[in-house]
């Protein structure tokens, strides 16, 4: 299998769970709710991502002919020498589960990393991965019902993407993310709110966003 990755990166992870935690990003190209072309956002079942992922041009991105050659990239983006007993790598996109395989997952291993991945839940996860993300978008129906964190954009308009319609599934942690738009401040006043009445519920912050880096 050919892997068309858009960047791959070493940064600090800025939502969720990890917060804070040193990480290389592996974003794969692509994803099943949206083209990535703004002229197709409008009518996507996924209208607000903030993510660029169309493309192999980013930094450390390409086509990988293997998935050797893929944790291969990975691994050199890690930095050299450091002292740590789990190298950590987040599979994201776009959609990473179109192409995030055993075959990865086994290479991103063999080099010694533990695997997150951010996923919109659409696609049943295959086995091995370390951390898994659920973020639900819109309409479009999850699949992939466990997992150790789910991550909820709030608010979206969509019923099927309320947080009641998730607070049954298998997770460790339930998140909600206040979606960055121009009524950000008024978003995160919402799910400040929601997780107060509903304490299964944590806040997510974009801290990324917030201190500046990518």
């Amino acid at each position: 299998m050919t892997y068309s990755v858009k960047e791959i990166y070493y940064t600090l992870q800025g939502e969720g769970a990890q917060t804070g935690r040193p990480a290389v990003f592996l974003r794969f190209a692509g994803c099943n709710l949206w083209s990535g072309r703004e002229a197709h956002r409008a009518e996507a079942i996924c209208r607000f991502c903030d993510t660029d992922f169309v493309g192999t041009d980013g930094q450390g991105g390409g086509k990988f002919e293997t998935a050797e050659d893929l944790a291969e990239a990975v691994r050199r983006a890690w930095p050299q020498g450091s002292i740590s007993a789990s190298p950590y790598v987040v599979c994201t996109g776009g959609e990473p589960l179109l192409q995030l395989d055993g075959s990865a997952i086994e290479a991103l291993h063999s080099v010694g990393f533990e695997i997150g991945v951010e996923s919109n839940g659409t696609l049943v996860a295959p086995e091995g991965i370390d951390w898994l993300c659920i973020s639900p978008k819109g309409r479009a129906p999850v699949l992939q019902t466990s997992g150790d964190e789910l991550k909820l954009v709030y608010p979206q308009i969509e019923p099927e993407a309320q947080p009641d319609s998730f607070a049954d599934m298998r997770f460790r942690h339930f998140f909600l993310q206040p979606l960055d738009s121009p009524d950000r401040d008024a978003n995160t006043r919402c799910a400040v709110d929601y997780c107060l009445r509903h304490p299964k519920w944590k806040l997510s912050l974009q801290t990324h966003k917030i201190i500046g880096i990518d």
